[in-house]
């Protein structure tokens, strides 16, 4: 990230720790964390679709602060394989589990018909971590997808996976399904990497996502990383440059919010001014399509995504 960049950026607020709010977030919220809540209709009629279906969304399980504007949107980015995770990562609220449940064999079919009934065209699958299966959930993400292509002819489909502890066999046994975009959060910089994570690691992920660009399957590979856990602005620069590096054609950035008492502190809420610095770094290296600001998050508007990316436009402003 060139130095110039970055030489006027505007003065982070002095951040204050408060006891918990409501929503299990820590620290006074600068202006541009505050907005208005959603209301209408379609909020209360996506909880009952995602609730009759008895399925788990990332929305839900890891706290997202967005899921109230995508439940009126009718919109939600599912959780496959269960609602515990094998990992126990420094930032995330989903729960831990050693030996969590079998996965359900109806999950496909459920995931594939609340899609339908949403009417959703591009659905977001992302999984917890199953470190104690023989193939990590791969087969079953794989029949999840197979089955949402089936069932809804015409959508296209994001999966968000765990590395897989980095094996391409069962890298392969996922992108042969032929998802349209392929995710892995790269989560955080180098550095700070084995405090955030818990058993991913910094190359492992740059290995996974080379490893899927280079078999010409998936159309677009994309990852995340969050900011405001410590990290400095050179480091985020070279963050965007590995990405870019292993073939990532679409990365996302966003504010980290500390989901409940137990997890890493906010050390620095990052201005919508530096967000789009982000944006424009990316662009500056080659990155097609850059999505950054306080409330992205890797499923974020992911359908407004993957539109430009299937058009061909730039993710400029």
């Amino acid at each position: 990230m060139t130095k110039e960049l970055f030489d006027n950026r505007p003065k982070k607020p002095k951040l204050n720790r408060l006891p918990e709010n409501p929503d299990g977030a820590m620290g006074r919220f600068p202006s541009w964390l505050h907005r208005k809540l959603p209301r209408g209709k379609e909020l209360f009629q996506t909880n009952e679709i995602l609730k009759k279906s008895g399925l788990s969304t990332v929305c839900e399980e890891a706290k997202c602060p967005n899921r109230l504007e995508c439940y009126s949107n009718k919109t939600a980015t599912f959780l496959a394989l269960g609602s515990a995770c094998t990992r126990a990562c420094g930032f995330c609220d989903i729960d831990f589990a050693k030996n969590p449940k079998a996965p359900e064999v109806d999950e496909p079919m459920r995931i594939a018909q609340s899609a339908k009934v949403l009417g959703l065209r591009h659905i977001v699958i992302t999984m917890v971590a199953r470190d104690d299966l023989p193939d990590q959930g791969a087969n079953h993400i794989t029949k999840i997808i197979q089955t949402i292509h089936q069932e809804n002819v015409g959508a296209t489909v994001e999966v968000l996976t765990s590395d897989f502890s980095g094996d391409e066999k069962l890298l392969d046994i996922v992108i042969d399904a032929k998802p349209e975009i392929f995710n892995h959060n790269i989560e955080t910089v180098r550095r700070m990497t084995p405090r955030v994570r818990h058993k991913a690691t910094y190359e492992r992920t740059l290995d996974v996502l080379r490893y899927v660009k280079s078999q010409n399957i998936v159309p677009f590979v994309k990852s995340g990383i969050m900011v405001g856990l410590g990290e400095t602005l050179d480091e985020v620069k070279e963050t965007i440059d590995d990405l870019h590096s292993v073939g990532c054609e679409i990365i996302t950035i966003g504010q980290y919010l500390q989901p409940n008492k137990n997890k890493l502190l906010v050390k620095s809420f990052i201005t919508p001014e530096e967000f789009k610095m982000f944006e424009e770094y990316g662009h500056s290296i080659g990155v097609k399509y850059m999505y950054s600001g306080p409330f992205v998050r890797s499923s974020y508007n992911a359908s407004l995504l993957k539109d430009k990316a299937f058009k061909g436009e730039t993710s400029h402003a």
